[in-house]
């Protein structure tokens, strides 16, 4: 965490020589040195998209760290992995198609460089389950569209499918999470970004199920081939399931919750202090509205639960996407119930309001800002703010420039008695990686001919007492547990029919680390 330096008053000097000393009644008191106020921890900045230009030369990246400073932001996410391609040069994900300054230059690297100089952090963000949207296929023969897409056969096909049989809507393609091998690719180039380039976090976008659902209810998608055969592979049903199915809809929310927490645990191993933070869909009417999160169409209708990620702690910081319009009642209601909800449901963790600035006026975005920064009912308050976007910075774009709104609106929430962000802030501090009290525990099933014991039920019971945990191995044979109390456990394995092993080993949790509980391969019976 980058923090300005506090410095101290300086004292003021006597009189000096000359002039008559002056006596205790006739003294000035000396003024003891004071500290300045520590700056308040608020996250304030810009979501920065990749599909306009802002990070396309140096000279843009220079313009955009002047804008952000000019909001007194502290934080950018700045889009890295658009789509699979990456504005960047050492990630697995290939570099980007895009009209981008030629080789060596790194978009990433000198937004981290500017960025940093001036005390911003840089958060990269990654489109995660949306593959491609085009016509023409992208030129590098390593893009996951061209080695798993729609040529591949098998399970070498990536593409996410509707209960309809369809893949694409219009030009779009997306991955289906629930199929083990796009999951690891995922996790490996995320944790790629991480390990080469100095970024404070990671940002998840798309990281749910398509929209393009028949109703607001359930979600048409997850009907990869490979993923229908693991749900009827984990249950014993050997049918379809519809697209309403419960047990169905629980399986595919799972293979996100899945993926999101060995992107977490990913993360941790490879900078335990890098934040994951993700965008966050709000539509519609907020939980309080519908009778409870699970209600809402985030829950039902892409299969997100990110609610349950901040309780698990695989996810420090959600970044919701409460995109509505404050001069519209009904929206303006939707905004407003949702704040609240974020505000409320943080726990232990952190959220960020992200208003839409490109459905508002600059007067709409200010009040929106203020809304989205009050106290609720019961006194909480979000971690902070993110504007989408940068590069449309309010309704009135494209008729008025967006550098003109820009910094009309830099201007609102800075200046006047009553502006939101008139002080400098901090990034909230996360005190669980910071000094953490908590360790983690991961590991992987196989059996000896390297098949993957996917849906193998893991218990984890420590031995001091406490409470036990259990999850299920994924379609790679992985398994984790985030945020454990440090000490002894017992990890036992209930693998599927049919398979044996050593069901039981012992492992000891420290704090701050992550434990790898290391399994021999299991056998099948004949």
């Amino acid at each position: 965490m980058r923090r300005t330096l506090l410095t101290l008053l300086a004292c003021l000097s006597l009189p000096l020589g000359g002039l008559a000393a002056a006596t205790p009644a006739q003294a000035e008191p000396r003024q003891a040195p004071r500290a300045e106020e520590p700056a308040p921890e608020q996250w304030r900045g810009y979501w920065v998209d990749a599909f306009n230009e802002g990070i396309y030369t140096p000279q843009q990246v220079s313009t955009l760290i002047e804008d952000a400073q000019a909001i007194n932001a502290n934080a950018l996410i700045v889009q890295t992995a658009r789509r699979y391609d990456c504005f960047c040069n050492r990630a697995l994900y290939p570099r980007t198609d895009a009209a981008i300054d030629p080789a060596p230059y790194d978009p990433l690297d000198e937004v981290i460089r500017q960025a940093h100089a001036a005390d911003l952090e840089v958060h990269a963000w990654v489109n995660v389950n949306t593959l491609w949207n085009a016509a023409t296929p992208p030129t590098s023969p390593e893009h996951v569209f061209n080695q798993h897409g729609p040529t591949a056969e098998g399970a070498e096909r990536w593409l996410n499918k509707r209960a309809d049989g369809t893949e694409f809507v219009g030009a779009n393609a997306y991955i289906d999470p629930g199929h083990p091998a796009a999951v690891d690719y995922i996790e490996s180039a995320i944790r790629s970004i991480v390990r080469e380039y100095d970024v404070d976090g990671i940002n998840l976008d798309y990281v749910r199920y398509p929209d393009g659902s028949s109703t607001t209810t359930h979600s048409d998608w997850g009907y990869n081939d490979v993923s229908v055969a693991r749900f009827q592979a984990t249950t014993g049903r050997t049918d379809v399931p519809a697209p309403d199915d419960a047990q169905w809809g629980d399986w595919r929310r799972d293979q996100v919750t899945n993926l999101v927490r060995r992107i977490y645990l990913g993360i941790w191993a490879e900078n335990p202090q890098a934040r994951l933070s993700m965008d966050a869909i709000t539509y519609g009417n907020g939980p309080s509205a519908v009778g409870g999160f699970e209600e809402t169409r985030t829950y039902r209708e892409v299969l997100q639960d990110w609610a349950g990620w901040l309780d698990e702690g695989i996810m420090d910081t959600v970044v919701a996407m409460n995109y509505k319009r404050n001069w519209q009642p009904d929206q303006r209601q939707m905004f407003a119930e949702w704040s609240e909800f974020l505000a409320d449901v943080q726990g232990d963790r952190q959220a960020v309001n992200g208003p839409a600035l490109y459905l508002n006026s600059l007067a709409d975005t200010v009040e929106q800002a203020r809304i989205a920064l009050a106290p609720t009912a019961a006194g909480n308050t979000v971690a902070g703010w993110s504007g989408y976007s940068y590069a449309s910075p309010s309704m009135n774009v494209p008729d008025t420039p967006a550098a003109e709104e820009r910094a009309a609106l830099a201007e609102a929430l800075t200046t006047g008695p009553d502006a939101p962000f008139a002080e400098q802030a901090e990034v909230p501090e996360m005190d669980w990686k910071t000094a953490p009290r908590e360790g983690h525990l991961t590991g992987e099933l196989a059996l000896r001919d390297g098949t993957p014991l996917d849906g193998a039920e893991v218990t984890l019971t420590p031995l001091r007492g406490g409470e036990r945990r259990s999850a299920v191995a994924d379609g790679s044979g992985w398994f984790g547990f985030a945020h454990l109390p440090p000490g002894a456990y017992l990890v036992r394995v209930t693998p599927p029919e049919g398979t044996v092993g050593v069901p039981v080993l012992p492992v000891l949790v420290g704090r701050g680390d992550i434990a790898e509980v290391d399994f021999p391969p299991f056998l099948s019976l004949p």
